[in-house]
Order: C-alpha cells, then structure tokens, then sequence
C-alpha cells in the first residue's frame, strides 16, 4: 500500500508540471487570438466621399469628422448634414470592414429624408485605427452615446441646433449589437433598424475567431471566448446578452432583419425578437437572400430593396409628423 502511494505521488509530480505546461499554453493561445482578432485587417476602402461626390451632389457634402469617445479616443466619422431641426441616422458598419460599407445607404437616406447621416469608423477599423482596439460591442456602444451627444451639440451656420427630434441607428452584426447596447442607455434613440444581431459579444468574438482562423474553428472560437476574462480584463467588454438589452427598450421601434447567409445570426435575431416589451413596435424579416451581411454580392435590384426597406422604416418611425 504504502509503495502504491509512493508511485502515485512520483506520477502526480511528473505530471504537474505537464498541466501546468498545458494550461499556461491554453492560455497565451486564448489571449493571443483575443489580441489578433481584436486588431481586424484592412483592405482599404470601398469608395470614398471624394470618389462618390462625383457621382452625387450630395455625396459631394460629405464631410469627415473627429469626436472624442468615453475614454478619450478619437473617433472618426463621415457626417452628411440634413435639414434643420429633423432627426439623425447612425449607421453602424459591421466587424472587420470599414464605414464606406455603409456611405451608399447613408447618401441614399439623406436624399429620401433629407435626415443627417451619421457614418462613424468603429474602433479598431478603417486605416486610421490608431492604437484603438476592437472590443466586439462594449466601449462601441460607448461610442454611440458620444456619438448622439456629437449630433446634438451640432449648429447650423445660423446656428440653430441642427438635429432636433429622435435618433435612429441601423447597425450590422457587431453595429447591431452595440447599437442594441446603446439604446438601453439612451433614450433618445427611438428607432433601430438591426441587422444579424450576435446573441452576446462572446457569440461575435467566436465568429470573428472561426472566420479569421477557420481550422479547428469551434475550438478556437471556445477558447477566444474564455480569453476574454483576462485580455479584456481592464476593458469594457460588454457581457450583457442581446436579449437582456433589448427587455430595456420601452416604447422604440425596432426593424429585425437576417438570412441565411449567416445562420448563426439568423437564428440569434430570430429568438431576439421574443425579447422586447409590449411597447415595442417591431417588425421582423429574417428570410432574407441574402441579409446585409452578404449585400455587397447581391443584385443591385436585391440591394436596391434592401436598402429601400431600411429607409423606409427611419421614414415612417422618425418622421416628425408621427
């Protein structure tokens, strides 16, 4: 007996220092690709003003801004001004592209509603990223709210308060969520239009993870997800679900939108929609072919619709005759 137990501990210190090996290994891993992906790549712009000015007077009035987030970062921003005293549009472009993702629907908005559109940079993105990271929804909707006060501080050349009214946000997969995360904090946005909503910033960081480092995905994508306690551990890494946030909007007007080019996020917003208020006026379409995530290779006639259903929505729940 006793030479049993002394075999057992031999084996139990031999084999300490080999899990601790391992779970120290575990663990630069989880916080390595937490590092990686929080710095997305960029591939340059779509289109700029400049290029799209030509095209289109309005687009030729497009101008680029500078506001400081919550903790002092310097954001970047596209700022089409409508009329006097009518609302403005935020327009969230999802993970790993940049805000010229999102300047067509902008100038298209502006042209049908003559509402201000503003086209933020998220952080981490675009090729004046800076020092800035990606946290996959949290210090974004921090964001947002300094956003909505940039808005509100704005003057016309008479200077008269530009923006008067509500506020609306349309936002794609990470925008979506952030914009989520913002309206249970402010109650000046009154309409969300939101598109491929991730169930939680987790569900996102593990897309990111799969979609960047697609081998072993779902283990990669588990084990970002568990480097975020440490990585983002001084951060503001949002763990509120989507579904908890969206039970804080009373009285919105919320527009769900998904498909099945992203299954994940179809499915996510599907559940989401069983998780606002009675007051919420919502309306859902999750069938699309395809949703915004997969827009850019659509027909133009698919994505002339797609864009039309949203302006259509900030029309109808923002229109200062409502």
């Amino acid at each position: 007996m006793a030479k049993t137990k002394r075999l057992l501990k031999s084996f139990l210190k031999l084999l300490a220092p080999i899990v601790v090996l391992i779970v120290v290994s575990l663990l630069i891993s989880a916080v390595w690709l937490d590092y990686t992906v929080a710095r997305p790549q960029h591939l340059g712009y779509l289109v700029t003003p400049a290029k799209y000015g030509m095209l289109s007077s309005r687009g030729a009035q497009i101008t680029d801004e500078t506001f400081q987030g919550k903790d002092g970062v310097s954001l970047k921003a596209w700022l089409l001004r409508g009329d006097p005293n009518l609302p403005a549009v935020i327009l969230l472009h999802r993970y790993g592209v940049d805000r010229s993702y999102v300047l067509n629907l902008g100038v298209k908005l502006n042209e049908a509603t003559n509402f201000t559109v503003f086209m933020p940079e998220q952080r981490g993105h675009g090729p004046e990223a800076g020092e800035s990271v990606c946290s996959f929804g949290g210090c974004e909707a921090e964001d947002v709210l300094a956003a909505i006060r940039f808005l509100k501080n704005l003057k016309t050349p008479e200077q008269f308060t530009l923006v008067g009214g509500g506020i609306g946000v349309y936002g794609l997969e990470m925008g979506a969520l952030e914009a989520l995360f913002a309206a249970s904090a402010e109650p000046e946005v009154k309409a969300l239009a939101l598109d491929s909503v991730p169930a939680d910033s987790n569900a996102l960081i593990a897309s990111a993870v799969e979609r960047r480092f697609p081998f072993a995905g779902a283990v990669t994508g588990r084990l970002a997800q568990a480097g975020t306690y440490f990585y983002f551990h001084d951060g503001c890494f949002n763990r509120m679900t989507a579904c908890e946030a969206a039970r804080n909007l009373q009285d919105r007007s919320v527009l769900l939108l998904a498909g099945s080019d992203s299954p994940k996020f179809q499915e996510s917003t599907s559940k989401l929609s069983k998780c606002f208020p009675s007051s919420t006026r919502m309306d859902s379409k999750t069938d699309l072919s395809p949703s915004g995530m997969g827009i850019l290779s659509a027909s133009i006639e698919t994505t002339e619709a797609y864009d039309q259903r949203i302006i259509d929505f900030f029309r109808a729940e923002l229109s200062p005759a409502r």
